[in-house]
């Protein structure tokens, strides 16, 4: 298990899916970024399977030595790499189809004014999560006096939503989690979600090759749009959670299952799936 940090309260799905892996006989170790001093000529691959759990750079620059050096990573690295990049995650997904907000990429957001004059824009940090740096602009005067992003951002048209939900995936599973209500905020609770928003989360999944997922869903005017998509979230409030993702890894780590396989997209040259897009010269 590949994490930057021991949160204050650790997270009780992941409590409740380890010890259930214990008790099948599977041996768990978990890293923590902060408390390793790691030799780099000394990394070798020791386990059957690593999980990464960890957004931050470090983790995933070390799952990336692991994923050179042939360990098995769950979800696979190339996966991770590309639904971190919200840059990529977008082109991909609207390559593939998949429905979500129009989007637009510049590192002048100067460029951008004729733009917030015709609607509200979202602009996010490339590589963020949690809400963290994501900021609405209504104005041409807010855009002015945004402060200026260290590194680049997805612009995405503002689409109010009807109704907003966090989908989550294990496997061929798609469970819906509601996270606020139209009062404010609210707690966490199960939710149903429609066939197509269903066929629409495990799209992504094949897409990428991610078997541990989730998706922020909104309900616009034109039907569900993706909003945004990110690997091993916290799967709080998904009923039977823990049981469920420990399943899918004993089967992964076993080779009984795997992540989706990545579907094929177009491209100017036909049709390629995702990991030989990744080897398309730039």
């Amino acid at each position: 298990m590949l994490a930057l940090q021991t949160p204050v309260a650790p997270n009780p799905v992941l409590v409740e899916t380890f010890d259930i892996l214990r008790r099948r006989g599977l041996d768990i170790e978990i890293g923590i970024g902060e408390e390793l001093v790691l030799p780099l000529d000394r990394i070798v691959v020791s386990h059957d399977l690593y999980i990464l759990k960890s957004h931050a750079a470090l983790w995933l620059s070390l799952a990336e030595i692991i994923h050179m050096h042939g360990g098995r990573l769950l979800n696979p690295f190339p996966a991770c790499l590309a639904a971190q990049n919200k840059i990529v995650a977008v082109q991909l997904m609207q390559a593939a189809g998949v429905p979500t907000p129009r989007s637009w990429v510049t590192a002048d957001l100067t460029v951008l004014r004729s733009l917030v004059q015709e609607q509200p824009v979202i602009i996010k940090p490339y590589n963020g999560g949690r809400g963290i740096g994501i900021r609405v602009m209504r104005s041409s005067r807010e855009l002015t006096d945004a402060p200026w992003p260290a590194e680049p951002v997805l612009i995405q048209e503002y689409v109010p939503p009807y109704d907003e939900v966090k989908v989550y995936v294990i496997g061929e599973e798609a469970f819906g989690v509601r996270t606020r209500s139209r009062l404010g905020e609210a707690p966490r609770r199960p939710c149903g979600i429609s066939d197509e928003v269903r066929a629409i989360a495990l799209r992504c999944g094949r897409l990428f090759g991610l078997g541990l997922y989730g998706l922020d869903v909104i309900e616009g005017a034109d039907g569900p749009l993706v909003v945004d998509l990110n690997y091993f979230p916290s799967y709080q409030a998904v009923p039977g959670a823990g049981a469920r993702i420990a399943d899918f890894i004993e089967g992964y780590a076993l080779g009984g299952v795997c992540a989706g396989v990545p579907a094929q997209i177009g491209s100017r040259d036909g049709l390629v799936n995702l990991a030989e897009l990744r080897e398309l010269p730039t």
